[in-house]
């Protein structure tokens, strides 16, 4: 059974740029919670060339009705030209902190 609860992952290119982004969604109301995991290490392809680049992750928790607000809000104050931004689905977890999830990222808020 799933709730109605997501994580949206992104990564930016630098820790300054993730922590705007994380400010920006949660002073939003857009997510309730953003861990910012600094000096991932992140190899792919792209435009033809494998690129090997350090990243910072961002690991983003919300609504399941707030996730297309918050993939256009990271992308429009991302810095790449095509952004990660994928949503998951959180399967289970501990309900008061699920609830919280649910409560911060929506416009009335919440308290933990």
């Amino acid at each position: 059974m799933s709730t109605e609860t997501r994580i949206i992952l992104s990564t930016v290119d630098n820790q300054t740029k993730a922590e705007e982004i994380a400010t920006s969604l949660v002073s939003e109301r857009l997510a309730s919670c953003v861990n910012i995991l600094p000096q991932i290490l992140s190899i792919y392809r792209w435009k033809g060339q494998i690129e090997k680049e350090p990243e910072t992750l961002l690991i983003i928790k919300t609504r399941g009705d707030r996730v297309d607000e918050v993939i256009s809000r990271v992308a429009e104050i991302h810095p790449y030209e095509v952004p990660e931004v994928i949503s998951l689905p959180i399967e289970k977890g501990h309900q008061p902190y699920l609830d919280w999830i649910l409560a911060e990222a929506s416009a009335q808020g919440g308290d933990r």
